[in-house]
């Protein structure tokens, strides 16, 4: 049951972000009404002048930063971050349980679950302003491209870490029957 609470922790804290981030972005892109017809919030609000024409031409795509891409990628870094931080948590509950005397206390869900969504959001954050143009930055369409870099080589390696600790063996300072 820890397990499912720190994952889904991971998984709230990431759909949050994404979720601010976007509606910030739809909020900014969406026109507003600005007619002396009253406020736009009364619930009688009409606006005061002719509906407006629809223009021939379509309106130039906007760069949008999040992405199918982006949210893979990101979400594929965001699983392999939770296998890593399960796995590790995993081993120092059976490490403390069997008496190793280098685990002295396992540390609690919700310090783990702060600690790594903060580290999470930040990772989220960097490689968000990296794909969002800017335009005081000379070679910023180089940079841009590169925003994936940092997320793809470091989910192979949170599995691998994951992984590593799934076979992690007892430790060898007991007999197994009391270590299993």
């Amino acid at each position: 049951m820890p397990i499912a609470r720190v994952l889904a922790a991971v998984f709230a804290a990431g759909l949050i972000f994404v979720s601010a981030v976007s509606a910030k972005t739809l909020l900014a892109s969406e026109p507003t009404n600005k007619t002396e017809g009253g406020s736009p919030w009364e619930p009688n609000y009409l606006p005061a002048g002719p509906p407006a024409s629809v223009p021939d031409a379509p309106f130039p795509q906007k760069n949008t930063v999040i992405d199918k891409k982006f949210i893979a990628v990101m979400a594929s870094l965001g699983v392999a971050e939770s296998l890593r931080i399960t796995t590790h948590k995993l081993v120092l509950e059976h490490e403390h349980a069997a008496g190793a005397p280098w685990v002295r206390s396992v540390p609690a869900n919700s310090s783990v679950v702060a600690k790594f969504s903060g580290i999470y959001a930040a990772e989220l954050l960097v490689a968000y302003e990296l794909k969002k143009p800017h335009s005081w930055l000379p070679g910023d369409r180089a940079i841009r491209k590169l925003w994936w870099v940092y997320p793809s080589a470091m989910a192979p390696m949170h599995v691998a870490n994951g992984v590593r600790s799934i076979h992690t063996q007892p430790p060898s300072g007991c007999p197994p029957e009391q270590c299993q």
